[in-house]
């Protein structure tokens, strides 16, 4: 998404009218949630994060209690999660990455709220081959039953010829508070970073672990064309903005 967000962090990328980080915490309050832990990136470009943790009360969210805290350089999704550690306090908790963005009507957090049985929780999904090595991948140890596979292992970026299975992690987590045990027991991996996925393989090797199958409904705003969809997808679930787009994408294709 370079260039813009070399001046605009990407949680605060629009989708139509709101960040996109505003449409992953009404995700997670949905989802029953009432405190939410911000992780800030305190490079130049996110005061304007802070401003919407400090701004004013968002319609709906009155209610819920935001903390924020900060990664002072970039060190890893594991580094990022560890740093909310003393908010969490030993309670199991939703992590959810704002780069991935549920097409309107979907709530997975709600979903793996329900699934959760202790153990940590992953959004799974189908990937290509040529997209294994872009991906955290989990190896499984039982067929799916529904929506839920048993989990074994995870490895960070693979590719096609070492994956263990096509499952890629796609930012939607339930997670014990022994996953801040593992977050510190494991080395940097890779690309020298402190890798999430790294400390789900070893939670997942001491306690077990459990996938959630999501299918297509998760869409990958950290790329041109997962933003285009995200916001073709509001665009024709809003009701004040549907009747006026879908007559133009009419037009547009001719039919």
């Amino acid at each position: 998404m370079r260039p813009a967000t070399r001046v605009l962090p990407k949680a605060m990328i629009p989708v139509v009218d709101r960040p996109v980080i505003q449409y992953v915490v009404e995700e997670a309050v949905s989802a029953g949630v009432s405190e939410i832990v911000l992780v800030i990136d305190d490079r130049p470009g996110d005061p304007v994060l802070r401003h919407f943790v400090e701004g004013k009360p968002i319609p709906g969210l009155q209610h819920v209690t935001f903390h924020d805290v900060r990664q002072d350089h970039p060190q890893g999704l594991g580094d990022a999660v560890a740093r909310a550690a003393d908010v969490v306090a030993g309670r199991p908790f939703l992590c959810l990455l704002s780069d991935m963005f549920p097409v309107p009507g979907f709530s997975f957090a709600r979903r793996m709220v329900e699934a959760f049985d202790g153990r940590a929780l992953v959004a799974v999904r189908e990937v290509a081959g040529e997209l294994l090595d872009r991906y955290g991948i989990v190896e499984v140890s039982a067929p799916p039953v529904g929506d839920l596979v048993e989990i074994k292992g995870a490895v960070e970026k693979p590719g096609a010829d070492s994956a263990p299975s096509n499952l890629g992690l796609v930012g939607r987590y339930v997670f014990p508070s022994t996953i801040f045990d593992a977050i510190a027991a494991v080395d940097p991996g890779h690309g020298g970073e402190v890798q999430l996925t790294d400390a789900i393989n070893r939670l997942a090797a001491q306690e077990g672990a459990t996938g959630l199958l999501v299918g297509e409904s998760l869409l990958d705003i950290g790329v041109p064309a997962g933003l285009l969809e995200a916001t073709a997808a509001v665009g024709l679930a809003r009701d004040d903005l549907a009747p006026a787009f879908r007559a133009w994408l009419k037009k547009m294709l001719g039919v």
